[in-house]
């Protein structure tokens, strides 16, 4: 898929930040508070990642000429669901591949494959075409500071990795998967964040123009409200 130029038919705002930190719960929950489309480029990664285990078995499998032909060859698209939790939905060649795309070990698996510049190549301009549309926020590690540059907010969430950890072990229990201890948690976010950070293609960092909260001693409702009334108030000067 090759980069196109796109203009942006209004507001943008892009979070990023590593994983765990609530990007995609308080994501979901701003973009319902301002009545803005969620695009969810996590779960695009996580999709990529997923469907690669899926075909080849075992994350050392993903050589980056496999991501890349499974990330040409996939057709992805967001549908909002209201009678299904969540109701931000995603279709890989029209798979519903919501319920299946959070465990620990496509995690790790999204981490490497995003890592491929064929593969962020592949799904930069579906992002960008997406999130143009205007009045969307899009959610990551690299939407601020390659995806959209130019977004009117961008917020960058930071919690603290047993925060993280705590948060992560909650969503596994409930959801009825096998659940790691918390210390292999920990040593898993923190794996997460190295190669997230020390990636050669688009490195987790923060925006030299984003907005920065650590959520850690915060409450999902206390933070949307935060994010809500900043962006209203950029883009209300933009």
């Amino acid at each position: 898929m090759k980069n196109e130029t796109v203009i942006k038919q209004g507001p943008v705002i892009a979070i990023d930040g590593p994983a765990g930190t609530g990007k995609s719960s308080v994501t979901k929950r701003l973009a319902d508070a301002l009545g803005y489309t969620h695009i969810d480029t996590g779960a695009m990664y996580r999709s990529i990642a997923y469907l690669g285990l899926e075909k080849w078995g075992g994350i050392e499998e993903l050589t980056e000429e496999r991501s890349v032909e499974v990330a040409n060859t996939t057709s992805l698209a967001f549908r909002r669901e209201p009678s299904k939790n969540p109701a931000n939905r995603i279709y890989a060649n029209g798979r519903d591949l919501t319920d299946k795309i959070r465990t620990p070990e496509v995690s790790m698996a999204a981490s490497r494959v995003s890592a491929f510049k064929g593969v962020r190549q592949a799904l930069l301009s579906l992002q960008r075409r997406l999130g143009c549309q205007g009045k969307t926020i899009l959610e990551g590690r690299d939407i601020g500071t390659v995806i959209f540059p130019d977004a009117d907010v961008k917020f960058f969430l930071t919690a603290s990795v047993e925060e993280r950890a705590k948060r992560r072990l909650a969503e596994l229990e409930a959801s009825g998967v096998d659940v790691p201890t918390f210390s292999e948690l920990v040593k898993q976010i923190e794996a997460r964040d190295f190669a997230d950070t020390n990636r050669e293609i688009a490195p987790l960092k923060v925006a030299v123009d984003a907005i920065v909260l650590d959520t850690s001693a915060h409450t999902l409702d206390e933070v949307v409200a935060q994010l809500s009334a900043k962006a209203k108030e950029r883009i209300k000067r933009t």
